[in-house]
């Protein structure tokens, strides 16, 4: 129980909440600190005790609430009160003509004045502030309906918590992002941890705002910057972009610096040019610029097509191509024994980007493209994506470069490799290689398995050099003891890993399926024979003839399943497992009862997708019934359209596949 509070306290922490807010202001959104970390401190340190001491006085939003929310079971949704809106793109100075051409016919003027903006590669984010409290914050969703993460929201500390002079309503949307440096530093500390470094700004930025436990999110080195309005009542709005966004500064929001009034097209295409070469001096990834109509009545006249603003677009940066050495090619061994070849390069570096590595899938692709040791090589990488050498250079060849043969033998274990005919992939034949097994592992343990956080490579090598592990089956049985006693491991770290594996046995049967690795069996199939069968037992005694009346698993299939599960080896982990407490839990993952939305109805996804991760997108489209494929076929009926989207959009388009945006599959889904 608290203290009876004074007027003389109330009125100090006020002052203190006054204060600290300010100092937040100038540190994390003018980056022009005022006083010391130990200043800071003191001044924090005596609000917290005076709201220890008298709660009565606690109020959300109190600097020290900004990590004070309780973990969540789930994201409740919101209603956006205006939509938001995902942007159309423009890729070349003449799509960007024909943009502003379409503009001023609509508004039927000669010319119209535009605002360019930074297109800064984040999530997209919707807060709103009641009386001038935040009250609530959500994520774009479907555009209609987002996620409610405020607890999340409210660790961002460039995020005012309360507005002055705001008496009704305000909305704001910004785009949540991580800058490079955090970036950088995060993956190194996963890196010494033993985890897998997160793969590009924009996932982590998600996924940190998508956490169910707001702490963790406050870890996370998060930013925003505010761009633009949606609901908006009692309050007086400039009226175009610009003093929109100075109106909005004054208020205490964060909005990007670089900002540019531009009266043509030719403007924009200069400022478009301009931070398509300075992009790799900024501390934060963009990917092109966002043009808008200046005038916010104009704005309102032009309205929306579909789920797209006609007053703004996107002009996106082409992808970037550099010239570099390919110095030698290296072997990998997957899982499955696939020896898989990969370029190591002369380090360049490429949007920001220190590169060093490329892939180069198959033997056949390195023969198709006539790429040798030794030669210059054309390297492309767009957006955060895996770079990938386009072509050789063969007018820069002296006559010393090597073609590559793929090698008669495993690197990893010596034994003789095998090609099977019909298959362009060349295997190592020993279950017991030493890359093959660590493969097993980190696939057993990843996302779409039994998704064990904190269980990297560099951890599952130390658990392997110890004797403590061969197989999967085995990481059921480690003690804490056993973990206590790898080097980097103390007693607390330990038991969060102990527990965090234990907890996986109750992973459902689909996922198990998958992560055991079986040849020629994804996260689709896995699903399938989970759905058909029912248990680990019955697919374990199906006959290859009862496999193969299962739809979409045919002979291949079939025969790769009946094999795995004949040999001493699989019949070994499947026991381990089941003796260790593994429940192979089997749930229905339809919905509903009667004819589904996406019956029988094949899916395929190509780019980022904003709202959710591949993983929940085909768990969505498997729960309507629908299946998931990795490439587009002939089957395929649908290819879903992310951001920067790839190839897949070629061949969907030789096939006639339907392809739709993120936003109209989320309407699809919800039956509107």
């Amino acid at each position: 129980m608290g203290l009876v509070e004074t007027p003389s306290v109330e009125k100090r922490i006020n002052i203190l909440r006054e204060e600290i807010n300010q100092h937040n202001h100038l540190y994390y959104v003018l980056d022009s600190p005022s006083v010391s970390d130990d200043e800071y401190d003191l001044l924090m340190r005596e609000l917290i005790d005076l709201e220890t001491n008298y709660p009565n006085l606690i109020v959300s939003h109190s600097p020290t609430q900004r990590v004070g929310a309780q973990p969540a079971s789930h994201f409740p949704s919101v209603i956006h009160s205006e939509p938001m809106l995902s942007l159309a793109n423009a890729f070349s100075r003449q799509e960007m003509t024909a943009w502003y051409e379409r503009v001023c016919r609509s508004l039927e003027v000669d010319h119209v004045a535009l605002v360019c903006e930074l297109k800064i590669d984040g999530l997209a984010i919707s807060i709103n502030y009641q009386q001038g409290i935040l009250s609530f914050a959500a994520t774009r969703g479907n555009g209609r309906q987002g996620e409610d993460v405020t607890g999340n929201v409210k660790t961002i500390r460039s995020v005012p918590l309360s507005l002055k002079g705001v008496s009704d309503v305000i909305e704001v949307r910004g785009e949540v992002y991580i800058p490079k440096t955090a970036f950088n530093e995060l993956n190194e500390q996963r890196v010494k941890e033993g985890e897998i470094p997160y793969a590009n700004t924009r996932n982590i930025a998600a996924g940190s705002l998508r956490q169910l436990d707001p702490s963790v999110t406050a870890t996370r080195p998060l930013n925003i910057f505010v761009y633009g309005i949606g609901e908006v009542a009692g309050l007086t709005v400039p009226d175009n972009q610009l003093d929109m966004l100075r109106w909005l500064a004054v208020m205490g929001f964060k909005i990007n610096e670089h900002i540019q009034w531009c009266n043509t097209i030719e403007e924009v295409e200069l400022f478009h040019q301009r931070w398509e070469q300075q992009k790799n001096e900024l501390e934060y990834n963009i990917d092109g610029i966002v043009v808008k109509v200046a005038d916010l009545n104009h704005q309102r006249t032009l309205g929306f097509v579909g789920r797209e603003p006609r007053w703004a677009i996107a002009y996106k940066f082409p992808a970037e191509r550099v010239i570099t050495k390919l110095l030698n090619i290296g072997i990998g061994v997957g899982r499955t024994g696939s020896l898989n070849p990969y370029a190591i390069l002369e380090p360049i570096t490429v949007g920001g980007a220190k590169i060093s590595m490329a892939t180069l899938h198959n033997i056949d692709y390195i023969q198709e493209k006539d790429i040798r040791i030794g030669d210059w090589v054309l390297l492309e990488r767009s957006g955060d994506v895996i770079p990938k050498i386009i072509k050789s250079l063969e007018d820069r060849r002296l006559g010393s470069e090597k073609k590559f043969e793929m090698p008669d033998s495993c690197p990893e274990c010596s034994q003789p490799t095998v090609r099977i005919s019909g298959e362009v992939v060349v295997r190592c034949p020993n279950p017991m290689c030493s890359g093959q097994v660590i493969r097993k592992l980190i696939h057993f343990a990843s996302k779409g398995a039994t998704d064990i956080q904190g269980l990297g490579e560099k951890i599952l090598e130390k658990l392997i050099e110890a004797n403590l592990v061969e197989d999967v089956g085995d990481l059921f049985y480690l003690t804490v003891d056993q973990i206590e006693a790898l080097d980097g491991f103390q007693q607390k770290s330990s038991m969060k890993l102990y527990k965090e594996i234990q907890s996986k046995k109750d992973t459902p049967l689909h996922k198990i399926l998958y992560g055991l690795g079986i040849m020629h069996v994804g996260e689709e199939t896995a699903f399938i024979l989970s759905e058909h069968f029912g248990s680990m037992d019955a697919i374990v005694a199906a006959s290859e003839l009862e496999l193969n009346t299962v739809p979409m698993i045919g002979p291949k299939i079939s025969t790769s399943i009946k094999e795995f599960f004949l040999d001493s080896e699989a019949k070994t982990v499947i026991t381990k497992l089941q003796n260790a407490g593994v429940t192979f839990r089997y749930q229905s993952q339809r919905s509903g009862g009667g004819k589904l939305i996406f019956d029988g109805d094949d899916f395929a996804v190509t780019g980022t997708l904003s709202t959710m991760t591949r993983l929940e997108f085909e768990d969505l489209v498997r729960k309507a019934g629908g299946t998931i494929s990795k490439t587009v076929g002939r089957k395929t009926k649908y290819l879903v359209l992310g951001e920067d989207p790839g190839s897949k959009i070629i061949k969907a388009q030789e096939l006639g596949v339907l392809q739709i945006s993120e936003e109209e599959f989320l309407a699809k889904l919800s039956g509107i």
